[in-house]
């Protein structure tokens, strides 16, 4: 047996107090003169007897309680074999402050018992011990080492947060921050309900940190939350029905039966109608809305469930173009069927330029670039356009009967496609329609058996087979093919095989074909439109650096609060750093000076949370045999398993019972034994 303060045991000299007490004790009698004292005197002897046992009893009870209350402060304990905690240390206590922590045991939101254990484990070590607080929030100032006192401190000021961090990431935190003393005892404690998505902790080799693990449970509940929404479309079109879809995800192991979905859209909700999600599986829905202005546009998709809430709304919000730009490159002589088409659509913004006067630096502001029959094409343009293709971009190609053909070849090679071999004239008539197509889909409920479509008298050929990645929209009777498609990057090249002249191709009179394929190309991006966020995942944003000046502050503003970004012009692309400032789910409006409107940002709350399943206290074991686990059945005073599994068997509190017990013999003995 040792002791944590042996010089405690210095008190046991008190025990000499009671013993002079009871040696200088002398109870004085008054002489009375009788007779004849044989009968008194077999009283006196009784009595002397009985009362010297009664005061020897009282003494011993005294004694013993002294010397109990004297090891009880002296923290008596049997170690278990050599120690390996001895002298100072550096604690790091992380709290999972995450929104799965706020379901209720016993009508108290886990994160309150969490702090609670925080405080125990803290108050556990003496006052040399140096602590670190972390929580999801990584925040710089949980990353020092504190005192006793400051930590209790920052455990109080945790509050529920929306950051959700794996916990590899918080230990190797942890890490970090108790490698900074490299001569003391490390320890780790991770207070949590260890939710399956984020724990992702392994056997670890590691001998310096020695790990425990202090699970907490809740009454498991059903979850159901809206998992993502995307558009149907890669441009929504304005004044046009449009489509979002929407993925609800069931995380529990019951179906869930007439679930609610509702669109809030210009200050208006619209019901959806409900549907049914099976136990454990998602279901993709679709919600439809017509958009009848330009600009940004804010949508919140709904759904009713409880208890678990934060899920149950997703933000999105996307710009809608008045118009699509559309730019038409040639020699100095434009088509005039082209542009007469292209102008009586009004949903075009049109422009036609020569190629001598072209500004490469406006090609991102065009949604589809038309080259009409050029003679040659530079290396300049050719990158240019290749760079417009990559960044989401489409091309479309009609070549020249005379010019450089090889300049040309060049350019579609460069992309991976087939080149385009001698013009011959002769007659050929398109027969097949990819309806399948994105350009063609959607445009004929049923192709009409009379449809008229394109008749050409001299074309190109191609060279070879068709490549890889390339797609026939139009084919010839004879099977080669008149309309090919070829993606690249994230967007898409045209290219057909006759020039635009009504001396070869009669297209631009097929108004059943020409005018929705122009529009369909020019909305046919394969850049993925970004219509939502999440918090702690998508710390950058971008904007096109055209629209923001440098000597203008951008400012993000959201439910009358603003803060400034981090920004990094890359290229055409500013890149704006939002370094954790986002808490709330909502919208986030980004201005230039606090009024221009650059964008809109719908950030949701990270549903790594939603998925309410957790690891046992036994799959935890099995897991991470290496780790100390805490058990609900072990921790309800903290504390003291904390000093028992660091000291050994703590014995400090038999020798305050029994000091107690001694004390109370005592009091008996001298109430209750009469003498």
């Amino acid at each position: 047996m040792q002791f944590l303060a042996p010089g405690m045991l210095l008190a046991l000299l008190a025990i000499a107090i009671p013993i002079i007490i009871h040696l200088f004790y002398f109870r004085r009698f008054k002489k009375v003169p009788f007779s004849n004292v044989r009968f008194l005197k077999e009283i006196k002897e009784e009595t002397s007897t009985r009362s010297k046992l009664r005061n020897l009893l009282v003494l011993l009870s005294r004694i013993l309680a002294i010397a109990c209350l004297v090891l009880a402060f002296a923290q008596p304990y049997i170690p278990f074999g050599k120690k390996k905690n001895q002298g100072p240390k550096d604690v790091s206590v992380f709290v999972d402050n995450s929104f799965s922590m706020s379901a209720l045991d016993k009508d108290v939101p886990l994160l309150e018992k969490a702090k609670q254990k925080a405080k125990e484990i803290v108050k556990a070590y003496d006052a040399s011990t140096q602590f670190q607080i972390l929580t999801h929030d990584f925040e710089g100032r949980h990353q020092r080492l504190v005192s006793k006192e400051e930590a209790l401190g920052l455990v109080d000021e945790i509050e529920q947060t929306p950051e959700v961090r794996s916990l590899s990431k918080v230990l190797k935190r942890q890490r970090a921050a108790l490698s900074v003393r490299s001569q003391t005892s490390h320890l780790s404690y991770l207070i949590s309900d260890f939710q399956k998505s984020i724990m992702d902790l392994t056997v670890s080799q590691d001998t310096i940190l020695k790990v425990n693990l202090v699970p907490l449970h809740a009454v498991q509940e059903a979850n159901i939350g809206i998992d993502s929404c995307w558009l149907a479309a890669p441009v929504p079109i304005l004044n046009q029905p449009n489509t979002l879809l929407v993925k609800i995800q069931n995380y529990g192991q019951q179906a869930a039966e007439e679930v609610k979905l509702a669109l809030s859209y210009q200050g208006q909700v619209r019901p959806q109608g409900t549907i049914s999600v099976p136990a454990g599986s998602a279901v993709i829905d679709t919600v439809h809305f017509v958009l009848n202005q330009p600009g940004w546009q804010e949508m919140v998709v709904s759904i009713n469930d409880y208890p678990v809430q934060f899920d149950d709304k997703y933000y999105v919000s996307f710009p809608v173009m008045d118009k699509l730009n559309i730019l038409t490159i040639h020699d100095g002589k434009n088509n005039k069927y082209l542009k007469a088409a292209l102008e009586g659509v009004s949903y075009f913004r049109y422009q036609d330029q020569s190629v001598q006067s072209l500004d490469y630096s406006a090609f991102p502001k065009y949604q589809l670039i038309i080259l009409h029959e050029l003679k040659n094409i530079s290396s300049g343009l050719a990158s240019s356009l290749k760079e417009f293709i990559i960044d989401g971009g489409n091309v479309l190609v009609f070549p020249g009967a005379t010019g450089n053909i090889s300049s040309l070849n060049n350019f579609l090679t460069s992309l991976g496609m087939a080149e385009l071999s001698g013009f011959e004239k002769v007659e050929k008539q398109v027969q097949r329609v990819n309806t399948q197509a994105f350009v063609f889909k959607d445009v004929f409920q049923k192709v009409p058996k009379n449809i008229r479509l394109p008749k050409t008298s001299g074309s190109f050929s191609r060279k070879g087979i068709t490549h890889t990645g390339e797609e026939i929209l139009l084919t010839n009777r004879d099977g080669t093919p008149y309309l090919v498609k070829m993606k690249k990057g994230e967007g898409n090249l045209y290219v057909l095989s006759a020039p635009l002249d009504l001396e070869y191709n009669d297209l631009v009179k097929n108004s059943e074909i020409f005018v929705p394929m122009l529009f369909k190309m020019a909305v046919s991006t394969g850049k993925a439109l970004k219509i939502s966020y999440v918090i702690g995942r998508d710390e950058m944003v971008e904007v096109r650096s055209t629209e923001v000046s440098p000597d203008k502050v951008l400012k993000f503003q959201y439910d009358g609060q603003e803060f400034l970004p981090e920004q990094r012009v890359i290229g055409d692309k500013v890149i704006l750093g939002i370094n954790n400032q986002i808490k709330k789910a909502g919208f986030y409006r980004l201005t230039k000076e606090g009024t221009d409107t650059l964008g809109v940002f719908g950030y949701n709350y990270d549903h790594r949370e939603s998925n309410l399943s957790f690891f046992t206290d036994e799959q935890l074991a099995q897991k991470v045999p290496g780790y100390t686990i805490l058990a609900p059945t072990e921790v309800a005073d903290l504390s003291a398993t904390i000093k028992h599994l660091d000291n050994g068997k703590v014995l400090w509190r038999w020798g305050l019972i029994g000091a107690l017990l001694f004390l109370a013999l005592e009091i008996l003995l001298i109430r209750f034994w009469k003498v």
